[in-house]
């Protein structure tokens, strides 16, 4: 039955441009970087001797705001899709519960967001291979600052879609995404505890796995509690 769901939910984003906005992302932030190095390469390449890591670094700082940004417009647009349809009453009407519903949701969600980070790893690659940066390419370092970032924001995830599922007018979740889309500019001078800061992959202790295992756990438990009361809901 789930894959049953899974398959009508990419059919509903078929032609509605989220594949388009998938991919938009990643092209985006290599994009940033293809102005950078375009307009001041010389002066961009004598800022550090690890032209490979300095690259990477300069790709992350735009990395964390994309995602954010792609979690607030994806969540609400999946629900958008949903309230414009009057499709709720249909979906629940079908022989299934609404925690696989709601898993299924969260299941696209995921999906889309790691292509774009399979995607980012890939452009990266490339454009760093253009630039010529030399040395060896560092694979692990290209791992984590592309999927890092995801597994980090999961918490900010789970409460999106949450809260865009569970409210009738999409403007309540587009001000919270607007507001985690700030706070995660201003990550740097906030608390490791705020969620929308561990996409940045910054703590105290310089450790970026630890915003991994944070963003997986905390991810899980506001995924669990947005699914539980989704399902104890009347249909909107």
């Amino acid at each position: 039955m789930m894959e049953k769901l899974l398959a009508a939910e990419f059919m509903k984003i078929k032609r509605k441009g989220i594949w388009f906005l998938t991919v938009l992302g990643p092209i985006g932030v290599v994009a940033m970087q293809m102005v950078n190095y375009g307009v001041r390469k010389d002066y961009l390449f004598g800022q550090n001797d690890d032209r490979w890591g300095y690259y990477l670094d300069n790709i992350h700082s735009f990395t964390p705001l994309a995602i954010v940004l792609g979690i607030v417009i994806l969540t609400s647009f999946m629900s958008s899709i949903e309230n414009e349809t009057n499709a709720w009453k249909q979906l629940i009407a079908l022989p299934v519960s609404k925690m696989s519903v709601y898993l299924t949701k969260f299941t696209v969600l995921s999906i889309l967001l790691l292509t774009s980070s399979v995607l980012l790893m890939l452009f990266a690659l490339a454009f760093g291979l253009f630039l010529d940066l030399g040395g060896e390419i560092p694979y692990k370092g290209l791992l984590e600052y592309s999927f890092y970032p995801f597994f980090a924001a999961l918490p900010v995830l789970a409460l999106q879609l949450w809260i865009a599922t569970v409210s009738i007018n999409q403007g309540v979740p587009i001000t919270l995404g607007i507001l985690g889309v700030i706070l995660t500019y201003a990550g740097f001078t906030l608390p490791d505890w705020l969620i929308w800061k561990w996409p940045l992959l910054l703590n105290e202790w310089n450790e970026p796995l630890i915003n991994v295992l944070l963003g997986i756990g905390a991810g899980v438990l506001l995924y669990t509690a947005g699914m539980i009361d989704f399902a104890r809901r009347d249909v909107k």
